[in-house]
């Protein structure tokens, strides 16, 4: 990801999200070397961007900060794709632990986390505040 490329991940974050991240944080997290690893994905046959996954990779420690796929695009194992690729790249890379947040009510979201083996750690009370909701934490060893 870099800055020319906010304009679109901001469209798609305020597509996918009802509290949306800004362009401020996107902004932050391109220039948070050597912690923060923001991507695009990028259709290959219409080389336009579709999605974008941001992460930080810290010693073994991995944490999903934000990814999402173009409406347009969604349900076509994109997400999917992507997140095993950065997983297999990430154990590689010497990473044995991936945790993420995300709403017990994206049932969407959580099936492709359950399909990918992520299991339930805990939940944090009102983490969400747009709507208010908890969040459900959950983690995938990869070792």
């Amino acid at each position: 990801m870099e800055e020319p490329d906010l304009a679109i991940v901001c469209e798609i974050e305020d597509l996918s999200f009802p509290n949306p991240w800004k362009e401020s944080i996107f902004r932050g997290e391109i220039h948070n070397e050597p912690i923060s690893f923001p991507f695009v994905i990028v259709h290959r046959f219409q080389n336009r961007i579709i999605g974008y996954i941001v992460f930080w990779h810290v010693s073994e420690e991995v944490h999903i900060n934000n990814i999402a796929i173009h409406p347009d695009f969604r349900r076509q194992g994109i997400a999917e794709s992507v997140l095993r690729n950065v997983l297999d790249q990430l154990q590689k890379k010497g990473a044995s632990f991936v945790t993420l947040e995300v709403r017990p009510s994206n049932a969407a979201a959580i099936s492709l986390y359950e399909k990918l083996e992520f299991r339930p750690l805990c939940v944090r009370k009102d983490y969400y505040r747009t709507p208010r909701e908890d969040a459900l934490i959950l983690g995938k060893y990869l070792i």
